[in-house]
């Protein structure tokens, strides 16, 4: 399967709301996490919350030592930094390595890595802005400049087979009216998207900003 060594990968992304609209201080909010897994193969499920989980102003720093979701999704060290700037913004940052998903093994599908990533966010007076990074990828190709939502697939064992997976590489979520927050995730695994043996999601390093709130 592809591979690419040492950083193969960063992305900025940037939402705002009109000029006119300010945020007042201390209003900011964030969170970020190591990843989270919802996902269901056959008969068996595998679940956790969001892994080292942080929130501006009441859980500031978290962290992770290795953890294994069901028997076949794990997550190494990783660390979450969530953050009141003295301007009253709020900053996440994420930072992650050794994860690793062998669930679509058994299908004939490869097992997905990366050794490295980062994701994290930054409010400003009318938005905010996200970034992330990834590093030593295998079991997927990346593109060396990614785009907001570049997506890829992994395909079925034959040529009219669903895909096995949807990867989303550096998501970016905003709501519909944008009000400045956003989302993002550096890694979105999605399982058989079009219907088969298993369904879910799996995320790797997400963080969240919102400029206008707490969250």
């Amino acid at each position: 399967m592809a591979r690419a060594m040492r950083i193969v990968a960063a992305a900025m992304c940037l939402a705002v709301v009109p000029a006119t609209a300010r945020a007042d201080q201390n209003t900011a909010g964030g969170a970020g996490s190591i990843g989270a897994v919802d996902i269901t193969v056959g008969q068996a499920s595998a679940h956790s919350d969001p892994i080292a989980p942080c929130t501006v102003d009441t859980k500031p720093d978290n962290r992770t030592d290795p953890v294994t979701v069901g028997t076949k999704t794990k997550y190494g060290l990783g660390t979450t930094t969530c953050t009141r700037n003295p301007n009253g913004t709020a900053s996440v940052k994420v930072e992650g390595q050794r994860f690793e998903t062998s669930v679509l093994r058994q299908f004939g599908g490869p097992v997905i890595t990366v050794r490295t990533f980062k994701a994290g966010c930054d409010t400003t007076q009318n938005g905010s802005s996200g970034y992330m990074e990834l590093g030593a990828v295998s079991g997927f190709t990346v593109p060396q400049n990614i785009p907001a939502n570049y997506t890829t697939t992994i395909p079925g064992k034959t040529a009219d087979a669903p895909p096995m997976a949807e990867i989303v590489l550096n998501e970016l979520i905003v709501p519909t009216p944008a009000d400045g927050s956003l989302v993002t995730n550096a890694l979105h695994i999605k399982l058989f998207p079009q219907g088969g043996p298993a369904s879910g999601d799996i995320l790797v390093g997400s963080a969240t900003c919102a400029p206008f709130a707490g969250l």
